[in-house]
Formats: C-alpha cells, structure tokens, sequence
C-alpha cells in the first residue's frame, strides 16, 4: 500500500469515527418561538399650573391634578382597539355650586396605515359628586355630556407630525346645544429629547334649551363660537415630559360668560378664556416598561 492510500484510509476511519459519534447525540431543541400578548396598558398622572379644556380654565385658574390608565388590544399590525379613563381635580366656577372632580371615560379603534393613523371614538364628560341645582342656574343640574371624535395623523418626516381632529357633541354641558370642535396640529421632535408642538382649532356652538339650560325664561340661547390656539415646547426623559405652553382664545370677557358663566360678582364678565402660559409634568408608563 502506497503513502497515498494510506492517508485516504486515515482520512475515512476519522470521518467515520466521527459520524458514529454524532449519531449517539440528540440534537438540541429548537429555541420556544416568543409569544408576544396582544394586550398592553398605560397608565399615567401629572400636575398643571392651570388645567384648560379648549382654552377655558376647568381649575379657576389654580392647578390641578390628574391621573389616567388605558387598556389596549392589539388585533393586527393596522388596528387596535382601547378603552380608558382619566380624572381631573376642577373648579368650573367660584360663585356656584361646581363639582370637585372632572371623570372622563372613552373608547375606540386605531389604524396605522404606513404614515397615516386614525382614531375613531367617543368619550364622556362626567362631573361626580353634583346633586343639587346650581343658585343662579348658570349650569345644568349635571353638566355630564358626550362627544364623538375622529383624529388623523401624518408622519411627514421620522421628526414632523401633523393632524387633523374633529370632536361632536349632541348636548355640550348638557346644555342642549351641539358642540363641534375641529383643530389642526403639528409636532417636530428636537434632539435631546425636545419637542415643539401647537394647535389650532374652532370651537362651534349650536343654541340651548329649556329642556337641559336654566335660561332664566328664554327660550333659546346662542353660546358664541370662539378660535384656540395653543403653542409650546415639552422635554422628555424616561417616564416623564415637561410642557411649557401659551394658550389662547378670541373671546371677550362678556362672551366668556355666555359660555362659563359669570365670575365673583360680575354677571357679564369671566377669566376663564385669557391667555395663559401653563406648565405641565406628566408621567406614563407602559406595560412594556416593565418588561
């Protein structure tokens, strides 16, 4: 036998030594596929200098604290539906009767489409705790009322945003007149974890009644439409985001009135539609922070 084919025969007893060997092993398992929850949860609080709905102060211009949670269900990569509340300390009024708490429950459906997405929902306005008439019946016995919204949004870049909302409601406060609201938004995102952000938006006012309205003998009565705007720059780090924001609207005193009623003595002047700055600190977590 030649060097050759002694090497040949070497090479074949170890490859085949090495195969017997292998054949005794079990292999390892494939690793367990993970198996994401389709259910997820925020919940979160905060406390504003002055806590304002659309430009009019629901705190007499004091601050406020606030607490909210919001459970999701994820059913595709495009949609997910979501329940959730929120609770907001207010004072809508220094003369009347005014409930301590403000409870919002709401409800809808989120689309992602690409750079687009939807939200369609409602959201009740509760005021707890308010069982008697109001004195001067400048609000409803319980101004607890309901809207429908629907809110798009737009990635323009990884760091612009822009939206569009549009909010109804059959009886505002319970008043008997509609309520529509319609706002455009924007967003850029700065770096080092900086934003700035505004909105503008138009709130429209149907007429009230008597069935729902205290209107001291009118029959009918016109709550003025107003414009607000807000502008401002936020900070985020970890859970929490700082906000410091003007806020604005173009009622008069007198027309603030109409729509809030009247403040201390004054029947036809009100300050809670001024301009104001408000700062805000916020924190959310969410169930995949816990992670």
């Amino acid at each position: 036998m030649n060097k050759t084919s002694i090497a040949l025969l070497a090479v074949a007893l170890t490859s085949g030594s090495a195969l017997a060997a292998d054949l005794g092993k079990k292999k390892a398992p494939a690793p367990a596929p993970v198996v994401v929850s389709p259910w997820d949860f925020t919940v979160g609080g905060g406390l504003t200098s002055n806590y304002l709905f659309r430009g009019i102060s629901q705190s007499n211009n004091a601050a406020s604290v606030n607490a909210n949670a919001e459970l999701r269900y994820t059913f595709s990569d495009t949609w997910a539906a979501y329940v959730g509340t929120a609770g907001s300390s207010i004072k809508l009024t220094d003369i009347d009767i005014s409930p301590n708490m403000e409870l919002d429950v709401l409800g809808g459906v989120r689309g992602t489409f690409g750079n687009l997405s939807t939200d369609v929902g409602a959201i009740a306005y509760i005021y707890p705790g308010l069982k008697t008439p109001t004195p001067v019946g400048v609000f409803p016995t319980n101004p607890t009322f309901y809207e429908g919204f629907v809110k798009l949004g737009y990635n323009i870049t990884e760091t612009i945003n822009v939206g569009a909302n549009a909010f109804y409601s059959p009886s505002f406060l319970d008043t008997g007149a509609n309520g529509t609201y319609v706002s455009a938004t924007a967003k850029w995102t700065l770096p080092n974890d900086f934003a700035l952000s505004g909105e503008f938006g138009r709130q429209y006012f149907g007429t009230t009644d008597n069935l729902h309205f205290n209107t001291s003998g009118k029959n009918r009565y016109n709550l003025p439409d107003y414009n607000y705007w807000n502008a401002g720059v936020s900070y985020s780090y970890k859970f929490a985001t700082l906000d410091l924001r003007y806020h604005g609207t173009d009622l008069s005193k007198a027309e603030c009135a109409n729509i809030t009623g009247p403040t201390g003595t004054s029947f036809t002047q009100s300050k809670y539609c001024g301009a104001a700055v408000v700062g805000t600190i916020s924190f959310a977590l969410a169930g995949k922070d816990l992670k």
